[in-house]
This record gives C-alpha cells, structure tokens and sequence, in this order.
C-alpha cells in the first residue's frame, strides 16, 4: 500500500508542480485582493476612515500561503479537467480570503490573540487600548460585507449558489466556535461532543470546504460536488485533530504559534476529553484541577504535567487513532475522484502539504 497523501514528502531539489501552482495561485489572487480592496465610494468619508482602510489593506496582504484559494482553484480544474480558469474565480477566491480575514479578526478578538500572520492581531494593530477589540469587530463586519459583495460580483454562473454554501459552512463554523469557547466541565463533555466540535472547528477553518464550492462553480454534478465535499470533511478533520494535537504538545516547535494555546485558555479539545473518559479518578480529579487553574499559574511545569497526564491516559493515542480514520477517509476519496491532466495528483499533493500543518 502506498504513502497517504497526509505524509509530508522530504524537500525536493527542484520547484514542484504544487508549488509553481501556489506561486501562481499567491500572485493572481493577492493582485485580486488589491483591486477589491480599492474602495473609491469611501475614499472620501473621513480621513480616519482612510487610515484604517490602508492598516486593513496591510493586514490582509501580509504573506501566507492562500490554502483557501489554491484548493477551490484546484477544485474548479478538477472538475472542468482543465487548468484553464475565468477571470472571475480570481475575484471569488479573493472574496473568500476577505470572509476567512472576517473570521481571523472576530476569532483573534474572541480569544485575546495578539499575533496573526507574522505581525499583529488587528485589533492591536487599530489602537493598543480597550477599544480595540470593539472597532476590530466593525472593521471584521466591513470586511465581510465586502467579501459578500466580492464573491456574488464574479459574475459566474454558480456565484450565488457557491456563495450560499460558503455562508452555510460558516455558520456551521460559528457554532463550532461557541461551542469551543463554551463547552461545560470536563466530566460534562463526552467524547463524541468533543469530536463533533473538533468537526465544526475544521469547518471554521474552511481550510478544505472551497473544494466543494470549486465544483460548484464549474457546474460539476451532484456526485462529484457531495465527493469533493466528503474529501473536505475528512481532510478538515484530520487536521483540526492535529492542530489539537501540536497544541498541546508542540506548540513550543511550532513557529508562530503562542505557548498558551488551548491549554492556558481551558479548552476542552478532543485530546484532553479521550484522556479524562480512559484516566483513573485521581488522574481524573488532576486534569480538572489544572486546567481550571487561572491563566497566570499556567506556567512551563503545569503545562508539562498536563501534557504527561494526557499523553498516559492515552489521550494522545486516541487522536492519533482518529487522525488515521479521517486521513483514511480522505484517501479513499481521493482515490475515486476522477484525474483529467494529472489534476487529481496535484490536488493530492496540495493536501498532503497541509492537512497536518498549521495554517
């Protein structure tokens, strides 16, 4: 049986074809957000205004890797068993990254991130003081309001239909997102609750979901657009399982990421409800006792027992477990998607680079 499409591949010694796709998929798309983000009905409202708009602009351009765009461009090629795309999906993937910066600023806000894509969370960016959060809020509101606007102006035949499954997926996604802010204690929280949130966190992320609405807006057929939707579930599963994962175990070797992560903030991921449904009662007891700590005594040796007692009730195990089920799902579909010009390949490959990375 050959390697998942999950393993991350050593460095080649020349550019592969995925990455001269990222490449391209980076430049198109960034030149699309540049032109979208020039707002001449509002150049003119309030100098302040203004200002903001040119910190929006820088945020929203700071360098990443475009997941989002590189797989609904994959996907719209697989369909049409061509590389060749209209102008309007440029623009559509551009409206997309404006929902998903929407989603960054209100998740940042939500959690009291301060960093974001290298340089600062954008409510730290507005203003240092309180009111930060609140305008990075209205800011977020803007842009998705434009995002809208962005994605139904493609002038594609399927945009509002791509459009209205985007929007589901993300409301799905706001109930994952309260739902990992709020879940009860953890004697409260079973282990298929905590799955199921670790799903609707996967689809927040809308890491994998612009497969699907590639499709669409090709005008693939149901069956190809509900397997495109199924690789996206268990690819965006598999990755939230090992985002949970790093979190909590490699967030000190992970670039970017802060060391408090789910940890400092309570959060009851999927690895931490595994361990506490296999630990005896006094491990039990322990887990709940130091993850109700305040986040100023979660310091190096707290977040290093806790890290013990999962790993030895074999909360880690389990979700390593549940990483393989989805990554094995994703590899069956994979498998059943059709491969016109080798695009089935190429969208393989681009899965591979992530589904077990920090985005």
């Amino acid at each position: 049986m050959g390697p998942t499409p999950f393993t991350v591949a050593p460095p080649r010694p020349a550019p592969s074809v995925e990455q001269a796709w990222l490449k391209l998929v980076q430049a198109q798309v960034e030149g699309s957000l540049v032109e979208v983000l020039e707002l001449p009905d509002e150049a003119r409202l309030d100098t302040h205004w203004t200002r903001v708009l040119e910190l929006v602009r820088e945020y929203v351009l700071r360098p990443t890797r475009r997941v989002r765009p590189a797989l609904l461009l994959a996907g719209y090629c697989l369909a049409r068993g061509s590389a060749a795309v209209p102008a309007g999906l440029w623009r559509f993937a551009a409206g997309l990254e404006l929902l998903h910066a929407f989603l960054a600023i209100h998740d940042d806000v939500a959690e009291q991130g301060a960093l974001r894509h290298g340089g600062l969370a954008l409510h730290h960016l507005l203003t240092p003081d309180r009111v930060g959060p609140d305008l990075a809020v209205v800011v977020g509101d803007h842009l998705f309001a434009r995002a809208m606007e962005t994605m139904l102006g493609s002038e594609l035949p399927a945009a509002a239909r791509a459009s209205q499954y985007s929007l589901r997926v993300f409301r799905h996604g706001a109930a994952g997102q309260y739902l990992d802010l709020g879940l009860p204690p953890l004697g409260q929280v079973s282990v298929l609750k905590a799955l199921r949130v670790a799903r609707l966190k996967a689809v927040r992320q809308g890491l994998f979901a612009p497969l699907a609405c590639g499709a669409m807006l090709a005008g693939a057929d149901m069956a190809l657009q509900l397997q495109m939707a199924r690789l996206g579930d268990c690819a965006g599963l598999a990755w939230q399982l090992r985002d949970d994962l790093l979190c909590l175990f490699e967030s000190a070797r992970v670039p970017g990421r802060r060391l408090d992560c789910d940890f400092t903030q309570g959060r009851r991921t999927f690895p931490l409800v595994a361990a506490w449904a296999r630990a005896r009662p006094e491990v039990r007891r322990e887990l709940e006792t130091l993850w109700a700590l305040p986040p100023e005594r979660k310091d190096d040796a707290a977040r290093q027992r806790a890290r013990r007692l999962v790993e030895e009730a074999g909360g880690r195990a389990a979700t390593e477990r549940m990483v393989a089920r989805a990554s094995r799902g994703a590899v069956n579909t994979l498998a059943a998607l059709p491969n016109p010009n080798g695009l089935r390949d190429l969208l393989q490959a681009l899965i591979g680079q992530w589904a077990h990375r920090m985005v």
